[in-house]
């Protein structure tokens, strides 16, 4: 665990009757994503309807937390103060093995060989007392 990202006070996610399942398995450090029963495709940011065909029978389903790097930028002024202790950090799009993409905080200094398609995977930890995905070099 990180111990300079474990003591930061970050707010927390915002949490709805359409996200919680997500957040819930992410305290439990497992990493799930929708699925669609009809179509059979792979939703992510959590919702009510299924991007692909409009289906609203989504199931929370066990995901594989691998991606590879699709694109990233590196925050040297963050959005929310309480980052302020961590910058400059690495933000970045990952590429879901299951197709979706994720907007997530990279676990990888600003200065180490970044490479679009690195192999990556969800890792999570503790900020204050918000678990929180991020990702980190898959070796």
């Amino acid at each position: 665990m990180n111990q300079m990202l474990a003591n930061l006070t970050v707010p927390a996610p915002t949490i709805t009757p359409v996200t919680k399942p997500f957040w819930d398995a992410v305290a439990r450090r497992e990493f799930v994503l929708q699925r669609c029963e009809d179509c059979g495709q792979w939703v992510f940011y959590p919702r009510s309807l299924c991007s692909h065909c409009w289906s609203d029978r989504l199931k929370w389903t066990p995901a594989s937390g691998n991606g590879k790097l699709k694109t990233w930028c590196v925050v040297h002024k963050p959005g929310h103060p309480s980052w302020a202790a961590v910058t400059p950090y690495v933000v970045g799009i990952v590429e879901l093995e299951e197709g979706p993409t994720m907007l997530s905080q990279l676990l990888i200094e600003p200065l180490q060989q970044l490479q679009i398609g690195m192999p990556l995977s969800v890792c999570y930890q503790k900020c204050y007392n918000v678990w929180l995905p991020f990702f980190e070099n898959r070796l």
